[in-house]
């Protein structure tokens, strides 16, 4: 572990599973589409691509895309979010750590995509943000994918103001090694803009250093 508390844990106490779990059950009951993350990821790759859920909750999106074929892996730091994937989903696996250190977590690498959405980079504890980027985009595969999203602003954040800008999160991802391939404003695909309050964004782990690939490659919506 890091020695440091995330943001995620000083907001929640560690004890949000049930609460963030009757969340999603009550938006579904009212006809909410609550797999919008999942089909974005289903327009990117193929099953039975290997996935990680990187913050993986209480494992809605992981859950959703293993029903689609994919094989999915779900990590998170909150064991009250794992007891309900785990209750959810007991054959399908649930690593609790810490995203700094998925190198302790004995994850064979190779992944196909890292999704880390839900604001899973703005709740890191604070100065971890690249360390983590580092770790994800090593357990990619050459040509895999992260795929993030996350607010820009207190409106759509849990937080009084971002904790850091696109700007230094790509330069975080640069230094990982991960090029920027697209980015979005919605899950859904709708365009992004300066300025916009959320972002969703696909970095691209090339299969060479100087490949320049990540500039016309497919976007949601198609395969």
């Amino acid at each position: 572990m890091t020695g440091k508390q995330d943001r995620w844990a000083e907001l929640t106490g560690g004890q949000a599973g049930e609460q963030y779990a009757r969340r999603f059950a009550r938006l579904a009951e009212s006809g909410h589409d609550i797999h919008g993350e999942a089909a974005f990821c289903a327009a990117l790759v193929e099953p039975p691509a290997r996935v990680l859920d990187a913050g993986c909750g209480t494992g809605r999106i992981a859950i959703r895309l293993a029903e689609l074929g994919y094989r999915c892996t779900g990590v998170d730091i909150d064991a009250s979010m794992l007891a309900v994937a785990r209750r959810e989903a007991p054959a399908q696996e649930w690593l609790l750590g810490d995203l700094a250190r998925t190198d302790a977590l004995g994850l064979e690498p190779e992944f196909d995509v890292v999704l880390a959405a839900g604001n899973v980079i703005p709740l890191l504890a604070p100065g971890t943000e690249a360390a983590v980027i580092g770790q994800l985009s090593a357990v990619l595969r050459p040509g895999g994918l992260l795929v993030t999203g996350m607010g820009l602003d207190a409106a759509h954040l849990p937080l009084p103001e971002a904790p850091f800008g696109l700007a230094d999160f790509d330069r975080w991802c640069e230094q990982a090694g991960l090029a920027l391939r697209q980015r979005y404003a919605t899950w859904s695909g709708d365009p992004y803009v300066p300025g916009c309050g959320y972002a969703v964004s696909v970095h691209v782990r090339p299969d060479r250093p100087d490949d320049p690939d990540h500039l016309d490659r497919p976007h949601p919506g198609s395969h």
